[in-house]
């Protein structure tokens, strides 16, 4: 007996849209769990990841970034985010500062938030290797003016510089209490689901332009072998017909690579051959399709 309680708690990353959540999310588990991406928006779901400092273990819920939606699906992720907010123990802003402005809009409307909400946050202040001292001191003295944080955190979550100190502070802020699930689990996310995931990544990284927004990717068949290697049948479902054409590439491609990109990376995340077959398919009315919305455990009437 060491004589020192167990703590368990939940920590929300929330932060304008390419701000690097999903990128700290997976420096934090020290594992990636969550795609990662150039492109804004990358994250649809609440990706929530498990990890233990001392006697405590944090969960961290990696939140789709804060804008002014448009579209169902774009509301959806919204609500979504400030969900995870409402309901976590802890809040995280993860800010960008590499940002044009030190708090532009969407970053206003996030404050906003968490103030008509009466949160109070940590502020991690990200990407501090490419900006010089001078500025990033004038970017944490606009937000400490804010009077919503109670403490400033400067990181790189790409380097981890500052992460395990960023970690450490969270620890000891979480409720005593039965840790919520076992030692050796680094995230909840159903494996069909990452392993869709991990596939839509490699599709963001290899598209340009919106057609990534316009797709999804859903894994239909997971059949294991005795020999204990794995079958995976996934299909990207387009919007559009000519879409089908830009995914395929010439002669098939850029599915080829898309594919054998996505099959190593499952390989590696698995510990197991992986057998992957991507298929492509138009279906128009996607983004409302309320089975969507269940499988990334967002509400579809919004």
């Amino acid at each position: 007996m060491t004589g020192i309680a167990k703590r368990c708690g939940f920590v929300a990353l929330v932060g304008a849209p390419n701000a690097g959540k999903s990128t700290l999310l997976n420096a934090l588990i020290g594992q990636k769990i969550s795609i990662v991406t150039h492109k804004a928006q990358t994250t649809r779901t609440r990706v929530r990841g498990i990890a233990v400092e001392g006697e405590t273990q944090i969960v961290f819920i990696d939140t789709p970034g804060i804008f002014a939606p448009q579209r169902r699906l774009e509301r959806a992720m919204v609500r979504a985010a400030w969900s995870g907010a409402r309901d976590a123990d802890v809040v995280v802003l993860l800010h960008d500062t590499g940002r044009k402005q030190p708090i532009d809009g969407d970053t206003r409307r996030i404050l906003d938030g968490l103030r008509e909400r009466g949160r109070r946050a940590i502020l991690a202040l990200n990407k501090i290797d490419g900006i010089a001292r001078e500025r990033l001191l004038g970017q944490a003295a606009a937000f400490e003016a804010e009077g919503l944080f109670s403490a400033i955190f400067m990181i790189s979550a790409l380097t981890g510089d500052g992460v395990a100190d960023l970690r450490a502070h969270l620890a000891g802020l979480l409720p005593e209490g039965s840790w919520h699930f076992p030692e050796d689990q680094l995230s909840d996310l159903p494996l069909r689901l990452l392993a869709a995931e991990v596939t839509r990544e490699k599709l963001f990284l290899r598209l340009h332009d919106e057609l990534p927004y316009a797709l999804t990717v859903e894994t239909e068949n997971w059949r294991d072998f005795e020999d204990g290697s794995l079958r995976l049948e996934q299909t990207i479902y387009l919007r559009r017909a000519s879409h089908k054409g830009i995914v395929l590439g010439k002669a098939g491609g850029r599915i080829k690579r898309i594919r054998g990109e996505a099959q190593a990376e499952l390989e590696d995340m698995l510990e197991r051959k992986v057998h992957l077959f991507l298929f492509a398919k138009v279906r128009e009315n996607w983004p409302d399709d309320p089975d969507r919305y269940r499988d990334w455990d967002l509400e579809f009437s919004v």
